[in-house]
């Protein structure tokens, strides 16, 4: 007897890790219960763990639990590639009609997808999870993140939403023209903005993490936040103009009061060394600083035309039989930064 075709739609979750040992148990309980909960709602569910060279016991785990659920399905990269780059590994290897991409340390509640996937049944395309509140994030943390936001749109990328992280459902059209995108340095969050589609939002109230620490400390903010802008907008660029034009004010002020004090009030026609030494000193400094500003583009045109992969698998499991791992490497997509 031929069994017919599960015509179900089917739900993709894809979840990058990062030595995420001490939260991976109670994220494959949440997940687990979330799954069993959406497949009463006519749908089916599959699990694409994604492991970002984790040096802990992360893989192991993910491959456990791979054996024991058909649902799941897990990637290990050779190396650590970055969030970004794992995250468009998900999307790469997610089959789903839907796909929700949340972080391992259960931050964002895996109960919402529940919701993100009845906005999506109402037609809508991309459904965004915004955050309301960040519960366990110090005062400097929020501000500078909604600093970032702000400033971004005011740079012309107007397609980025504010309070927005990687926690979304996209449906099967927009990862498709997301898949098209294969820039270098990677900030998913305004690349889904720049495609479009229908969208909407579902607002919600951030958790602070179960366990570990953040894979996402200043420094590595901050190189998010330059790629962000540098992806998005050529206002910086722009910015030496200003910078220019601001200065030869400055210049042709000083050159004004100069000669008004020499042939007016009978001062002496040379200035200071002082005020030469400042002179020299900050056309030396705006210099330097729109020469760091032109190779920092220029560099990511180098990057760029190199096409380099943006992740390369070591293994990969399917879900209920470990017997089915594989090495592969995925040649498809340019490369990003490293976490």
């Amino acid at each position: 007897m031929v069994t017919a075709p599960d015509q179900r739609q089917l739900l993709s979750i894809v979840v990058p890790c990062y030595n995420e040992e001490e939260s991976f148990p109670a994220l494959r309980a949440a997940l687990t219960s979330v799954a069993a909960e959406l497949e009463k709602e006519v749908l089916r569910v599959e699990l694409v763990f994604v492991d970002d060279g984790s040096r802990d016991g992360t893989w192991g785990q993910i491959a456990a639990f791979a054996a024991a659920d058909a649902r799941v399905h897990g990637v290990s990269l050779a190396r650590n590639f970055g969030h970004q780059a794992a995250l468009t590994c998900g999307y790469d290897l997610a089959c789903g009609d839907a796909v929700v991409c949340l972080d391992a340390d259960l931050q964002d509640p895996p109960e919402l997808i529940a919701v993100l996937v009845k906005k999506w049944r109402e037609g809508y395309d991309v459904v965004y999870a915004v955050r309301e509140h960040r519960q366990g994030e110090s005062a400097f943390k929020r501000w500078t993140a909604a600093c970032f936001y702000r400033l971004l749109r005011r740079l012309g990328a107007t397609y980025v939403r504010a309070d927005c992280g990687d926690f979304r459902l996209m449906n099967r059209a927009s990862v498709d023209a997301l898949g098209r995108l294969h820039e270098y340095h990677r900030f998913i969050r305004g690349l889904v903005g720049w495609v479009g589609f229908r969208t909407a939002e579902v607002r919600y109230q951030r958790r602070p993490r179960r366990a570990g620490v953040t894979k996402y400390p200043l420094p590595k903010m901050v190189r998010l936040a330059l790629d962000a802008v540098v992806s998005f907008s050529s206002a910086p660029l722009r910015l030496t103009y200003w910078l220019a034009g601001g200065l030869m004010v400055v210049v042709l002020g000083y050159l004004t009061y100069v000669l008004i004090n020499h042939f007016i009030f009978g001062g002496p026609l040379l200035p200071g060394w002082s005020s030469l030494i400042l002179v020299i000193t900050l056309f030396g400094a705006v210099n330097l600083f729109c020469l760091g500003l032109m190779g920092e583009y220029i560099g990511r045109i180098y990057e760029q035309v190199k096409n380099r992969p943006l992740y390369l698998v070591r293994q990969q499991l399917t879900g209920g039989d470990v017997a089915t791992v594989k090495t592969t490497a995925h040649a498809d997509s340019p490369a990003s930064s490293s976490e």
